[in-house]
């Protein structure tokens, strides 16, 4: 039991919008067994794939939450864009910077098995691994067509 945290990405093609997706579609329909894009059926496919996950990494929820999805905590999914996940690195790398700011640039948050509140090398370790693994993620050529979604669970 406790926060699990997680960044999706999800990709719609269609062989209706962009003629570069037909050939993926149809490798993806193969490997599901689908047929039927010759007729016109199942020209369409969303991919949905994890790109990064945490486990009570709190602050980082916290942050989500507030900047993300209005203060409400339902382990619902939610749409980011582009930048709130630089923004999100960006506030990493200035408490990183200046640790002695981390309760007030993005604060811990107490919750039903959200783990450790305390300012420690847990909590500076989930701002290092959000900061790698966001920059690559927003780096990816491959990922420049796909949508962003949070989602907890706890």
């Amino acid at each position: 039991m406790g926060l699990d945290m997680y960044l999706t990405g999800k990709r719609y093609m269609s062989k209706y919008f962009d003629a570069e997706d037909t050939g993926k579609i149809e490798k993806i329909n193969e490997v599901f067994g689908v047929e039927g894009i010759e007729d016109g059926d199942y020209g369409a496919q969303e991919v949905s794939f994890r790109l990064a996950y945490w486990r009570k990494a709190n602050a980082i929820h916290k942050w989500f939450v507030d900047k993300c999805q209005d203060g409400v905590d339902e382990c619902q999914e939610t749409w980011l864009s582009r930048e709130q996940l630089q923004e999100l690195v960006d506030t990493c790398k200035d408490v990183l910077a200046n640790k002695n700011k981390a309760g007030e640039l993005l604060p811990s948050a107490n919750g039903f098995f959200f783990g450790g509140t305390d300012y420690d090398e847990w909590y500076f370790g989930d701002l290092e691994y959000t900061v790698e693994r966001l920059e690559k993620i927003l780096k990816d050529p491959a990922l420049a067509k796909c949508d962003f979604y949070y989602q907890s669970s706890w």
